[in-house]
């Protein structure tokens, strides 16, 4: 009985002693008095001693260091501190992938420069003032592609452009090679209507119109995630905190300072229910952020394999020339079945007053396409290396907003263990840590959330999010299905013939064939064939015209011929 007594007498002098110790902690409030100053604000708002906390609205109402006050400007800060560390990380989040776009941007925009400047130095050397003559066509050619990578089908009808194209040049190539004949422009409109059915070019418009389609819509769709990757960023980062939130936050970190505990850092599951009350919606932004993430993951895939810009702009001037080989060796068959289709054309008087096209001079080479030696890249990089940056950055960025708390609460923000502020005292954090997001946040015993009414802004940055998901998938299978500035764009007047999921397996599809060859014997390139005219006056026979006058068309119609 007496052992227990005399442990009953010392238990009672510990606690007084600790009682009185932090008693006369509070009484001075010394070091309450440092911790605010350091804040900024004026010391004097803090009293010399510990006085009633009664008036006090949120911190407990014992004896206190703090007045009304010095609660309210504690609230401020509270605020300010809370937002911070999200502020940072957005900042950082946003400033990453504006920088990814920037060389993304670039780089595509340099690709195309390159290749037009390529096609223009290749041509001018081979053929000289006969093809500056008619570079217009080509000009007008990169600039449409350029339209249309920057503002897509709104823009340019990728499809109608090329088959523009490709009848404008069919239509110089003939008039060319059937110098001896006159064509009527309503000749020439039947002739333009057949392109596709005459197929002149061989193989090479189908399969760079799928190349291109493809490579555009892919890289023009991703440049545009990564566009709204930081618009969204911004935008949640900014939303405004809830009172109840502002009240949560000066709870968990200044109450410790009325209660003259300047040090006393907070419990982390107490910190991770406050936060994850305070970013309830922006939590619930993560299932529409990591969707989004993973159809910019899978385009980049394809980018880095069969739609990528780079391996189609960069041969795009030897594709081009293919092309015009072919029409050169083709020309006799093109012409006989326009003959028979269009009707027998009327000879030229001014053919016949001419007798015949000299000898030119004219001896170009077209040098041959291997994928192994493709040309200097653009921006200083390569698609690869930009793809595979970025992919690290996405695969980072996922989960960003639902593991915030847990970022937010971390390191020296908190104090593990159990000595630390609970809210009340110092002490174990008993509360169940809530789930993330809003429909959670009911239970959250430390922050007061409306359940019922979602932010409109986040709501809204899902709504984009989800669309733009939308988009990337569509581009993953080689549709444009985007709608710029808020214009629509019709279905017959859609930016081309893509490659969805329905008809995936089919010919038009199939990944493999889009690709050029390298022509056999790489070592010796074609070389355009010139044979002198050697009819006896009189209209020269179709077949002599079209290997006498091969070069030429290769070099297109000069405007005198036209």
């Amino acid at each position: 009985m007496k052992p227990l007594l005399v442990l009953c007498v010392v238990c009672t002098l510990v606690v007084l002693c600790v009682s009185m110790t932090a008693e006369q902690k509070l009484k001075n409030c010394n070091d309450v008095r440092a911790a605010y100053s350091s804040k900024g604000f004026n010391v004097n708002d803090v009293p010399n001693q510990g006085v009633n906390g009664a008036p006090l609205k949120v911190c407990p109402q014992g004896f206190s260091c703090c007045t009304v006050e010095m609660e309210e400007k504690l609230s401020q800060q509270s605020h300010t501190e809370i937002k911070a560390p999200v502020s940072r990380l957005s900042t950082n989040l946003q400033s990453t992938f504006r920088q990814r776009h920037d060389h993304f941007d670039k780089f595509f925009r340099e690709l195309l420069k390159n290749a037009e400047l390529s096609l223009h130095n290749m041509f001018v050397r081979t053929y000289g003032m006969m093809y500056v003559q008619n570079a217009e066509l080509f000009k007008n050619f990169f600039e449409a592609l350029t339209r249309y990578y920057v503002s897509g089908g709104t823009a340019v009808n990728l499809d109608s452009m090329l088959s523009d194209f490709w009848a404008d040049l069919l239509e110089r190539m003939f008039r060319l090679v059937n110098v001896q004949y006159e064509f009527s422009d309503a000749y020439m409109e039947c002739v333009s209507r057949h392109t596709e059915q005459l197929q002149p070019f061989g193989d090479v418009p189908r399969k760079l119109r799928i190349q291109l389609t493809r490579a555009f819509v892919a890289a023009r769709t991703f440049v545009k995630g990564l566009t709204l990757m930081p618009d969204v960023v911004n935008k949640v980062s900014t939303v405004s905190a809830s009172p109840s939130c502002v009240r949560a936050a000066m709870k968990m970190l200044y109450c410790p300072y009325c209660s003259g505990q300047v040090a006393l850092k907070p419990c982390q599951n107490y910190c991770l229910n406050v936060l994850r009350g305070c970013l309830a919606n922006q939590a619930d932004l993560d299932t529409e952020w990591n969707n989004f993430l993973d159809a910019m993951l899978s385009l980049a895939e394809r980018l880095e394999g069969p739609f990528n810009f780079e391996s189609v702009m960069d041969p795009i001037d030897v594709k081009i020339s293919e092309a015009i080989m072919n029409m050169q060796e083709n020309s006799m068959q093109v012409s006989q079945k326009v003959f028979q289709g269009c009707g027998q054309p009327k000879p030229s008087m001014v053919f016949r007053s001419k007798r015949s096209i000299k000898d030119t001079g004219f001896n170009g080479r077209f040098r041959p396409y291997s994928p192994d030696a493709r040309p200097t890249t653009a921006a200083g990089t390569s698609l690869d290396r930009l793809t595979t940056d970025v992919k690290k950055k996405l695969k980072h960025a996922k989960k960003f907003w639902s593991t915030l708390p847990e970022t937010v609460c971390a390191g020296e923000r908190i104090e593990p263990g159990d000595e630390c502020w609970n809210g009340t005292a110092k002490s174990r954090y008993e509360s169940v840590v809530i789930a993330n997001g809003l429909a959670n946040q009911g239970l959250n015993p430390d922050v007061e959330v409306d359940i019922t009414k979602p932010d409109t802004v986040i709501r809204s940055q899902i709504a984009a999010l989800k669309e733009m998901t939308t988009w990337l998938k569509a581009a993953h299978s080689g549709n444009d299905i985007s709608v710029d500035n808020d214009e629509e764009t019709s279905g017959d007047e859609g930016s081309g013939s893509g490659c969805n999921s329905d008809n995936s397996d089919s010919p038009s599809c199939n990944e493999d064939d889009i690709y050029f060859s390298t022509p056999p014997n790489p070592g010796k390139p074609q070389v355009p064939v010139l044979a002198k005219d050697r009819s006896n006056g009189g209209v020269a026979s179709q077949g002599g015209m079209a290997l006498a006058l091969c070069g030429l068309a290769l070099a297109l119609l000069a405007p005198h011929l036209r």
